[in-house]
């Protein structure tokens, strides 16, 4: 899910700490990403989180992926 589609279901949410709760449960299952998770809670003023204030360790999958890409970006510039 991206930012645009958590806003769209938040505005379906009444109560703020259901949106919450939404939004954190959404973030543990792996279905919204760290970036667009904090861009939420900080938007909403959610700053009591404590993965807000602490970023997680980096995706090895991420991590892994990236050295991939730049290792084929310089095989080709011999």
């Amino acid at each position: 899910m991206n930012s645009d589609e958590l806003n769209w279901l938040l505005e379906t949410i009444e109560d703020p700490q259901k949106a919450k709760c939404f939004i954190q449960a959404q973030y543990e299952r792996g279905r919204i990403p760290y970036r667009v998770m904090v861009n939420l809670a900080r938007g909403r003023g959610w700053t009591d989180w404590p993965a807000i204030e602490r970023p997680p360790a980096p995706n090895l999958m991420e991590c892994t992926t990236t050295r991939h890409m730049v290792l084929a970006a310089t095989r080709g510039t011999s």
